[in-house]
């Protein structure tokens, strides 16, 4: 089963929200998930929720996060922290 970190679409019309979620990659994208990661709120003020513990373990488990997904994380330091967690590894 290939897990990919993605977005699910949420709230009203022209007011998307979305959650950050662990998904196996063949279900649909509003369809059912493995965990919930976080939300993003793109209109207005930007607002970007991650629960770092849980992205890290998905991270780690070698899930594939989407390019937005990736590009949120990155932004809140979390692929950073994996990376270099990966590397202390590979120096071990």
């Amino acid at each position: 089963m290939a897990v990919k970190l993605r977005l699910t679409r949420m709230g009203a019309k022209k007011k998307p929200t979305y959650r950050i979620v662990a998904t196996d990659s063949r279900s649909p994208r509003d369809g059912e998930y493995l965990e919930l990661i976080g939300t993003y709120a793109p209109v207005g003020d930007c607002k970007v929720n991650i629960n770092e513990e849980v992205a890290l373990k998905w991270l780690n488990r070698g899930a594939i996060p989407t390019d937005t997904v990736r590009n949120l994380l990155s932004k809140e330091g979390i692929m950073k922290k994996f990376a270099d967690s990966k590397n202390e590894k590979k120096d071990k």
